[in-house]
């Protein structure tokens, strides 16, 4: 089993879900925005660069402002960056948004985000993107607290708000293509960081991967493509690599940051593993937010001056990174990261 190459280098587990392309140079810059309207003026997507620039503005637009009124600004950011997305891809959409308040809470209800509720529209932005990553999760309708624990970014923080929870996001400290020469094949090798090793999280991996070595917490995935050379990629091979990749990524996640961290998405008790990836999840949670700040501000209030104060401010304020990153590499099919820092490795 020797690590899979391409252009003589090791291939990584990659951040763009659907199409990445994996014999491109990493971008070192300390904002995607100008690469990304640069690489949409290069490819003629002059309807996506119209929306891209209209997220730029209103994320520059955010800066500063409270958290009573930075998800206002943040939703339309987001917002504006999928339609990039999707204008790039060709997917068509309906200019709606596409996501609804699902009141599941009683007149005397105490105010809770398990019983904020939301529901996805059958048509609109959010549907469209959930359709663009094929997205298989059968429910149509979450509450707040959901969409907060699966967010990887936030999910510290998350578990120490409701410190029963255990973990979802088990670290990472190696995730890459390999080949296997005794078999031909190419599969995705991974090793839970040393910590994970030690605790009992490493019983409970999702079914598209599957141990090697548990008591070094090393696994792999259940799928593999057949591969001629460790060196070499056909094109057949790439499309393959890119499929095999996608179904992949709705099980392994990774934090924004000088360097990617990558995390398995682990099966625990608590609220639903949901099977939709984080750009769809945070477009929810911020419409939600949007909604909340400009119709019913003494609840946000009651939030603020709540247990879920800490929890609501790191998605607020974390959020826009993560999301920019991964709207960027999935334009793109790139990988960004800051200039002057060399990952471990």
């Amino acid at each position: 089993m020797v690590p899979l190459r391409l252009d003589g280098r090791q291939l990584a587990f990659h951040k763009a879900i659907m199409q990445p392309t994996f014999n491109a140079r990493t971008v070192l810059t300390r904002s995607p925005w100008t690469f990304v309207a640069l690489w949409l003026k290069r490819h003629r997507k002059e309807e996506a660069l119209f929306y891209w620039q209209q997220a730029q503005r209103f994320h520059q637009a955010s800066a500063g402002l409270p958290l009573e009124s930075a998800p206002l600004l943040l939703y339309y950011s987001f917002m504006n960056a999928a339609k990039a997305l999707l204008s790039a891809k060709a997917i068509p959409f309906s200019p709606r948004h596409g996501v609804t308040v699902h009141n599941i809470r009683a007149a005397t209800s105490k105010i809770s985000l398990s019983n904020e509720g939301l529901k996805i529209q059958g048509d609109g932005i959010v549907p469209a993107l959930a359709g663009y990553y094929q997205e298989t999760d059968p429910a149509r309708d979450y509450t707040m607290k959901e969409l907060l624990f699966n967010m990887p970014f936030i999910h510290r923080t998350y578990c120490l708000t409701y410190r029963s929870q255990k973990q979802m996001f088990i670290p990472l400290r190696d995730c890459r293509y390999v080949f296997d020469a005794n078999t031909a094949t190419v599969f995705c090798h991974g090793m839970l960081a040393s910590e994970a090793v030690e605790s009992k999280l490493k019983l409970s991996l999702p079914s598209s991967l599957i141990w090697i070595d548990t008591s070094a917490g090393q696994f792999r995935s259940q799928r593999s493509i057949a591969w001629s050379d460790p060196s070499r990629a056909a094109a057949s091979e790439l499309t393959a690599l890119q499929n095999l990749h996608s179904t992949l990524r709705i099980d392994l996640a990774y934090i924004s940051g000088t360097q990617a961290l990558w995390y398995v998405k682990a099966n625990v008790a608590g609220p639903r593993r949901m099977l939709r990836h984080v750009p769809t999840i945070v477009l929810l949670a911020m419409h939600r937010m949007s909604e909340i700040c400009r119709y019913r501000p003494n609840e946000l209030s009651s939030y603020l001056d709540g247990q879920n104060n800490w929890l609501l401010s790191e998605f607020v304020s974390m959020s826009p990174e993560q999301f920019l990153d991964e709207i960027s590499s999935e334009i793109t099919g790139h990988q960004f990261l800051e200039p002057n820092i060399r990952p471990p490795t």
